[in-house]
């Protein structure tokens, strides 16, 4: 890909993409958890319990769209940009919302199942390994994480985070009243690209057990 498209991919994310995604996933958050949390079984094996949440909570942020959004969302999206090889299995998001415009243009969250709120080292990863090598999320300068928690505090889960990431925490003035961080970093890039240096990562911890 040559210079020029790197840059043009990474000016077409709409201003207000994010906060309207975002925004998306919480009212699809409060269906899920007034109607089916409670049938949720918890003693699953964390991927289980983690493509069960996210393919739920997908469905219940299709019933609230509108269907004039500038996005699709989708569970399960495949990265083609990042996968090693042709015959490689590409990095596959949890939860992404897709541009209509430019289907290369994508908001993904990772989720990981938190079974109390200082198990968060896999989580951790995600941003670490993930995020923050470009290996997710390569033209885009956000992205963001899903904590389905489990047991404990949301407070204590962001803590935890903060210390083993580590990164600052910040709240996000979009979503006062929700359990909605951001922090802010500088990628790795890898060699002879151009993606966005600068990354936004969105912490939403999503308590799963009341």
């Amino acid at each position: 890909m040559e210079k020029q498209e790197y840059l043009d991919l990474a000016r077409e994310w709409p201003l207000d993409l994010t906060r309207i995604a975002l925004e998306l996933i919480w009212q699809g958050y409060e269906i899920l958890q007034a109607n089916v949390l409670s049938q949720i079984d918890v003693k699953q094996a964390d991927k289980q319990i983690e493509k069960s949440l996210s393919s739920l909570l997908e469905r219940r942020i299709r019933d609230v769209m509108t269907g004039d959004e500038t996005f699709v969302v989708q569970h399960e999206v495949p990265e083609f940009e990042t996968s090693v090889s042709d015959k490689a299995q590409p990095p596959t998001y949890d939860i992404a919302f897709i541009l209509r415009a430019n289907e290369r243009i994508i908001l993904p969250l990772e989720a990981k199942v938190l079974h109390s709120d200082g198990q968060v080292g896999e989580y951790v990863k995600e941003i670490n390994n993930n995020f923050l090598t470009c290996r997710y999320a390569p033209f885009s300068s956000e992205g963001g994480m899903l904590g389905y928690l489990l047991k404990g505090l949301s407070n204590r889960a962001f803590n935890n985070i903060a210390k083993k990431t580590p990164c600052t925490l910040s709240d996000n003035p979009d979503f006062p009243k929700r359990h909605h961080k951001t922090s802010d970093h500088q990628r790795s890039i890898p060699e002879n690209k151009l993606y966005p240096l600068n990354f936004r990562c969105h912490h939403l911890i999503l308590k799963i057990i009341k």
